[in-house]
């Protein structure tokens, strides 16, 4: 595994497996988000594969943005591009033509919990809390709201949003709906997802595509929207609010 992560991407039997890894909680430096974006965009029209398995090693899910990158941008134009990295990573998940199923073995913080509520459905261990701590460095999930709100709702999203600091539990997000099901043992929630994965190949794939544009109705708007949103976390980025908090949560 390199200092940028690294993307593992296995075909059999119809069903794709994408797996990433990065170092620090694996956490997305920009390099790793574009890697994520062009694979979902090339198993989009593979005809060789009928379903997507997303995973990560490790114990953490996904730590989000990463933190080094962050505290080198210096300038707005490329704040705006790395945080346009999970809008093109959110945009490649909804518009790809596979269902999408979520493996989620541990913790997820901002961008990782995106990156789940993108998914079309999702699996969890019992320990995957998850937690938004945005606004605590001077910026906010502004990118991936509209996904996570989409599946949570607004009153969910606000409640972990102004809490920074507070970790939901796996039971929380499976009573809102971002996990489908949680289950007390690692073994157990990868037997759900292959068998449900097994299930989805087994399945006309030009049925499931079709339900799933259904499934994403209305969200035609987020080419833009993501973008929009990538501008503000892209000029906050550069405040001395959030250089300083990001350099003492380094330390």
């Amino acid at each position: 595994m390199s200092d940028n992560g690294s993307l593992y991407v296995s075909v059999e039997n119809k069903i794709a497996t994408v797996t990433f890894e990065h170092p620090a909680s694996n956490s997305f430096p920009s390099e790793l988000l574009q890697k994520l974006t062009d694979e979902l965009n090339r198993i989009s029209s593979n005809s060789e594969v009928n379903v997507v398995v997303l995973q990560s090693e490790g114990t953490a899910f996904c730590a989000g943005a990463s933190f080094d990158e962050l505290l080198s941008i210096t300038d707005f134009e490329t704040g705006k591009k790395f945080f346009s990295g999970f809008a093109n990573v959110i945009n490649a998940m909804r518009k790809c033509s596979k269902i999408i199923i979520g493996k989620i073995q541990g913790k997820a913080v901002g961008g990782g919990v995106g990156l789940i509520a993108a998914c079309d459905f999702a699996f969890a261990y019992q320990d995957a809390g998850i937690k938004l701590s945005e606004i605590a460095i001077g910026i906010g999930p502004f990118v991936i709201e509209p996904a996570v709100s989409r599946k949570i709702g607004k009153i969910a999203m606000s409640e972990m949003t102004l809490q920074p600091n507070l970790w939901q539990t796996a039971d929380w997000a499976k009573e809102k709906g971002l996990y489908v099901d949680i289950f007390d043992s690692q073994n157990e929630v990868t037997e759900a997802t292959l068998k449900l994965a097994g299930k989805l190949a087994s399945y006309n794939p030009e049925a499931l595509a079709e339900i799933k544009k259904i499934f994403w109705q209305g969200t035609e708007n987020w080419d833009e929207l993501l973008y929009e949103r990538a501008s503000i976390s892209g000029k906050l980025v550069l405040s001395d609010f959030t250089k300083e908090a990001l350099s003492q949560f380094k330390k």
